[in-house]
């Protein structure tokens, strides 16, 4: 039984800069393997891990900011950590970075103790609508009315919470049409949702809108927004540099620039898959094909955008 002492202790010790706090089995997200992790960032800036996705955590005196809300499952416990005593009210806004459910499993409950919910048009769209996801062989239905975002916007917005200036902007088609960044330019912290997995091929759902291009275009447009000192959060794994997100650009290039020549000489699916277009990848970022998979009809997908011209 996680008590009102535990979560007193835990915001305390995450305020005192604890990293890879251990959480008992109890407070466990939805593999047992995995345990919720807790590392201050900054004196108002909390990275939460092993909920889902990345959950980054703005602590404001009168309340708090999540950028996003992990996996439903957990979705109860993360709440007890980041919201003093168990009070998730707390919670003033949270931001969706983008529409899958790893960043969204808190929507329902944050916005019934009354917060406000920001995201994308795209996001808000993917949410209120029946979608299938190939890649995962799932089929994900509308969300209930709580959990749609009550704030939407289309390229670019500011806030201030306390003291913490906050903006946000669209990323374009990458993992999905509605993927957003976070960006605290106090503490120089970048969130960038699916875009960017710390040793991982990034996930492209061509089924709402992402695709190689898009991110190829995304990591580009985030090279140039940060520096060589930003400590940026992707949706998975550990905190990463501008010289993480210039590597995975470059990979993209190269394995788009591969399968557009190849499908230009009339070469199909299988013949690409082994063709090895990730091979020097592979080493750095896993099992490729889902990538593979994913850029593939991604790219069939956007061919106007490619600039391919095909055989007769």
């Amino acid at each position: 039984m996680f008590t009102s002492s535990d979560r007193r202790d835990f915001l305390r010790l995450c305020m005192s800069g604890a990293v890879g706090l251990w959480i008992p089995m109890s407070m466990r997200g939805q593999s047992g393997d995995v345990s919720i992790q807790a590392q201050k960032l900054s004196d108002n800036l909390i990275l939460i891990s092993g909920a889902g996705a990345n959950v980054l955590v703005v602590v404001g005196p009168d309340g708090l900011v999540m950028v996003d809300g992990g996996l439903p499952e957990p979705s109860a416990e993360l709440l007890s950590l980041v919201a003093e005593q168990g009070h998730s009210h707390l919670v003033k806004v949270l931001f969706n970075t983008n529409w899958h459910l790893e960043h969204t499993g808190s929507n329902e409950a944050l916005a019934k103790a009354g917060a406000k919910i920001v995201a994308h048009a795209n996001t808000r769209k993917w949410l209120k609508t029946r979608v299938t996801v190939e890649l995962q062989n799932r089929t994900f239905t509308p969300r209930p009315p709580e959990a749609i975002p009550t704030e939407t916007f289309y390229t670019t917005g500011k806030m201030t919470f306390g003291t913490v200036p906050i903006e946000y902007g669209h990323l374009g088609f990458g993992n999905s049409d509605g993927d957003i960044y976070v960006f605290f330019p106090g503490s120089n912290v970048m969130v960038v949702s699916d875009i960017l997995r710390a040793r991982q091929y990034p996930f492209m759902d061509y089924n709402t809108g992402g695709w190689m291009g898009g991110m190829e275009e995304a990591t580009f447009v985030l090279n140039k927004m940060v520096d060589a000192q930003t400590r940026i959060v992707p949706a998975l794994g550990t905190l990463q540099t501008k010289q993480d997100l210039k590597a995975e650009h470059d990979m993209i290039a190269t394995v788009r620039d591969r399968i557009v020549a190849l499908l230009t000489k009339g070469t199909g699916f299988s013949e690409i898959v082994a063709a090895g277009v990730t091979k020097e990848f592979d080493a750095k970022y896993g099992q490729p094909d889902q990538f593979v998979t994913s850029a593939y009809r991604g790219i069939m997908r956007n061919l106007h955008e490619t600039g391919a011209r095909f055989r007769d």
